[in-house]
């Protein structure tokens, strides 16, 4: 519900007055403007190419899809949740020798293939996070494993499940088109097999299309005068170039710094992992900073094999229930009485103010509740910016660390060294308040008017997400463009109409097609576990329509008008969850500021691109009840029906 008899009062005006000045000197005119998607960036492409690929080990095997090639199932994404779309097919019935999966990496993991950079761990439990832990049987080595051991699982998953000889990576499938002839889709890509061999162009055939769009996908860097000019050396942290720091992704010795002058621009998530190794290791460390991150403990340790088999994977079923468990915490609500997890995550409840919590707030209860999402997490931000206080000894710079902003604003970060960092010699903080950079020079960076010269600058500036697409459909942030029926493109689709789906994982005119999100699904701190919710479903959709038909040859399964308005209908219903994200210090989550639609037909198109406004279990909830009703309301199958 949206509020509750025992809630503290409404936060102090002081704290809200401070927290609206701080949005306020962070607007700008421009919004997602500011920032260039290196996946659209010819002149900076070198910035986003592959590091870790070894083109001459993938160029010996034998290709897992040849130029002409039918096949069943075509998975586009080799990270996690293209993994739990094929695993689940293939638990569901269908066979493994019927799936293929493509993926712009040169291996498996998606976010954790790009990213290892110095310091990278996942930033919630591993156990939690991390898929099929009971299934592989595996124990993480840490309560927050490190990015090498997530890659590693990524492999052992695939190797399990039959998938590792199946997988075509380097290759951007850009182009598919449905055939209504033939109930396939004709799909175009581009296989990168280095520069020995060049690309090689494929077309092939696929009855079912399951795209994973990810939300860390291509890197993208401010738009700065003078960034061409700088003659120093530079590399973003989602393709961090250990040729120029020195060390490896799992060892970050990085010797190379030790006599040189580093820039790390942002102090994001990521951003708040390398500084500590930065600091560790260059001559000097300089920080930019336009918004501090609200930095929490988190309390690493590795993990004790006694609790793991005593306590923590003891019951059979114990991942999903540990993760419902992790996910019950973040509620309007008094949380549940048994924290199993029990970190610093679990005291950050009002964090559903951006995934959603149980309950649908009325147009009229609004301001009431957001007042009370800020009255939940005034405590919690107290705490953290008093902890900042405490650590960092400089009182100016503890104070240009705090963050003020509730924590549904930007994502909470948690880490046991980062704040430290600010108290050794040579780390320097230069907070711009707000503003960014000024513009690079050829011997660095320009910020508060002052130039600091630099040998090398790190891009810590994030990635180009869904939120910043013009269309917003699932495919334009893949890359992709699609072609339904009659000749309709999904991205005109979505501009024309606004985002419209069934359960966010199909939508009408684009039969056999299905995606994960992100527009219209749930989202969850450990995203992992509503993918493993959306792969479920698709698999057992596709299950049954194909058990409802004798000849499964020319099936089609498509989403029917109706059942995508009415779908539609329930998201736009549970929009007002999300009140308090408007008012929110620009950043990802509120498009960087930019002005909120202000026509009617435009409001209603914006609130269809929502979320799920209930939060993860209770998006779960809603399928497996749409499930368990057996009619497939909603979807229109068409071949022999039985």
């Amino acid at each position: 519900m949206a509020t509750t008899d025992h809630r503290p009062a409404i936060p102090d005006a002081t704290i809200q007055q401070k927290y609206a000045e701080e949005r306020h000197k962070r607007l700008r005119p421009d919004g997602v403007a500011q920032f260039l998607n290196l996946a659209t960036s010819d002149k900076f492409k070198y910035l986003r190419e592959d590091p870790w690929v070894d083109h001459a080990a993938l160029n010996a095997q034998t290709p897992p899809l040849k130029n002409g090639d039918e096949i069943k199932f075509l998975v586009q994404g080799a990270g996690y949740g293209g993994l739990m779309l094929a695993v689940n097919l293939i638990e569901a019935g269908f066979k493994a020798e019927d799936i293929r999966l493509v993926d712009e990496a040169g291996g498996f993991g998606g976010t954790w293939y790009w990213n290892r950079y110095p310091g990278l761990m996942c930033d919630t439990e591993s156990y939690t996070y991390m898929p099929f832990l009971e299934e592989t049987g595996y124990m993480p080595r840490f309560r927050y494993s490190y990015g090498s051991e997530l890659r590693e699982h990524a492999d052992r998953i695939a190797e399990k499940w039959g998938l590792t000889d199946k997988t075509l990576f380097r290759t951007n499938c850009h182009h598919y088109m449905w055939d209504d002839a033939e109930k396939r889709w004709i799909v175009h890509g581009t296989e990168n097999r280095g520069p020995a061999e060049g690309n090689r162009e494929i077309q092939l055939k696929a009855q079912y299309v399951l795209v994973v769009p990810g939300f860390l996908g291509f890197p993208h860097i401010a738009r700065l005068p003078g960034f061409d000019k700088f003659r120093g050396e530079h590399f973003h942290t989602a393709r961090w170039n250990y040729d120029i720091t020195g060390g490896n992704p799992t060892h970050w010795n990085m010797e190379k710094l030790k006599d040189k002058t580093v820039g790390i621009v942002g102090t994001g998530a990521t951003a708040i992992q390398a500084i500590p190794q930065l600091g560790n290791w260059a001559k000097h460390l300089y920080v930019f900073q336009r918004t501090p991150s609200s930095v929490d403990e988190r309390g690493q340790h590795p993990t004790d094999p006694n609790e793991w088999a005593n306590k923590i994977a003891s019951k059979k079923g114990w991942q999903y229930a540990r993760s419902k468990n992790f996910l019950s915490q973040f509620t309007m609500d008094t949380p549940i009485d048994e924290d199993q997890v029990n970190d610093r995550w679990c005291s950050t409840r009002s964090y559903c103010g951006f995934i959603g919590a149980p309950g649908i707030v009325s147009p009229d209860k609004t301001s009431e509740h957001v007042a009370a999402l800020h009255s939940m997490d005034l405590e919690r931000a107290e705490r953290v910016r008093q902890r900042t206080t405490d650590v960092v000894k400089d009182p100016a710079t503890a104070a240009k660390l705090k963050a003020w902003y509730p924590a549904w604003c930007k994502r909470p970060t948690f880490h046991d060294d980062y704040l430290p960092t600010f108290n050794k010699p040579n780390v320097t903080l230069v907070d711009t308040n707000g503003k960014g950079l000024d513009a690079l020079t050829e011997e660095g960076v320009m910020a508060n008017g002052t130039e600091y010269p630099l040998d090398v600058l790190v891009l810590s500036t994030g990635y180009s997400l869904f939120v910043e697409n013009d269309s917003g459909s699932p495919v334009s942030r893949a890359g992709m463009t699609v072609v339904g029926r009659d000749g309709l493109s999904m991205d005109d689709k979505w501009i024309r109409q606004g985002s419209k789906t069934l359960h966010g994982v199909a939508t009408h005119g684009f039969p056999n097609f299905f995606f994960t999100g992100p527009t219209q699904v749930a989202l969850a701190v450990n995203f992992t576990h509503v993918l493993s919710a959306l792969a479920s479903h698709v698999a057992q959709i596709l299950v049954e329509a194909e058990r409802r038909v004798d000849q499964t040859e020319r099936i089609t399964i498509e989403v029917t008008e109706e059942g995508e308005d009415a779908y539609t209908a329930e998201v736009v219903k549970r929009a007002t969850s999300f009140a308090g994200v408007g008012g929110c210090t620009p950043g990802y989550y509120n498009k960087e500021g930019q002005a909120s639609a202000t026509g009617p037909q435009e409001q209603a198109k914006e609130a269809q691109g929502n979320i799920w406004g209930e939060g993860p279990l209770k998006f779960e909830e809603f399928l497996n009840t749409w499930r368990a009703e057996g009619r497939l309301e909603g979807i229109e199958i068409k071949g022999n029906v039985m």
